[in-house]
């Protein structure tokens, strides 16, 4: 196989499914139903050019066939976010202060745009108990594939604080959900701009499979209204504020900030 590039932005949404390639050692039975549930074709031979799902012993990989191949999977437990999981003080990360999380205070939170996970598994880690909210079938794929490897790999107890949904984030925020609505709701949207290389190649090849999100404008409305306490967006530290609507403070870091909207409702 070739190199596995592990992750990126919250890649924007689409319907579009490649098909599923099963390896010689994968599961027949889970191969036949991905691809069921996914609507696609199931292979044993991968295709000549385009985009495919690649299912073998080791887990599920969106790949890219041709010049230069290039593969990439959800991984919690190894490479730079096992790395940042076992060597960083995750109550003291940026991302856990914006969201409010503190000793004995651990609030409900919604990551919104889920993707591949990177930042729901910090705040996991950090004791907080995350909702995460994916719409593409196939990323959605790949990340139960990623939070099913780490349970099995030692990372059970956080995983285990994280609730992975196939669900439109517009659609679900506009659900009523009365005393149950979450504390806080976490954005990170598409930003344009210099990025790491790796991070460059994975974003090129989602944007390969994805097309347009929805609208961002839209999805920060939804989220003031139904976060008790706080929406925190994500942004390049340059970018303007999403929709151009100004946060109650932000924290800054190096190469992204974290904008935080109040909207305590107690």
């Amino acid at each position: 196989m070739s190199l596995i590039i592990r992750h990126c932005d919250k890649p924007p949404q689409t319907p579009y499914h490649p098909p599923v390639v099963a390896a010689a050692d994968a599961d027949p039975a889970a191969a036949q139903a991905l691809a069921r549930r996914l609507g696609v074709e199931l292979c044993q031979t991968t295709p000549a050019t385009g985009l495919y799902l690649w299912l073998d012993a080791s887990g599920l990989a969106l790949c890219q066939a041709g010049r230069p191949p290039m593969s990439m999977r959800a991984d919690f437990i190894s490479g730079a976010q096992g790395y940042r999981a076992a060597h960083h003080g995750h109550h003291r990360e940026a991302i856990a202060r914006a969201c409010g999380i503190r000793r004995g205070h651990r609030p409900w939170i919604v990551d919104a745009t889920a993707g591949l996970g990177r930042d729901a598994f910090v705040l996991a880690t950090a004791g907080a108990p995350v909702t995460l909210l994916e719409r593409s079938a196939v990323v959605h794929a790949l990340l139960v594939d990623g939070l099913q490897r780490a349970t099995t790999g030692g990372a059970a107890d956080r995983t285990a604080r994280m609730d992975c949904r196939h669900a439109d984030a517009t659609e679900w925020l506009a659900q009523d959900v009365g005393d149950e609505s979450p504390a806080v709701i976490y954005l990170d949207p598409m930003y344009s701009g210099r990025r790491r290389a790796a991070a460059g190649k994975e974003l090129a090849l989602l944007q390969a499979l994805l097309m347009p999100a929805t609208d961002e404008s839209v999805l920060l409305e939804r989220a003031r209204v139904a976060a008790m306490d706080r929406v925190v967006v994500k942004r390049h530290r340059h970018a303007r504020p999403l929709d151009d609507q100004t946060p109650d403070y932000h924290l800054p870091g190096r190469s992204t900030r974290f904008d935080v909207y109040r909207t305590r409702k107690d």
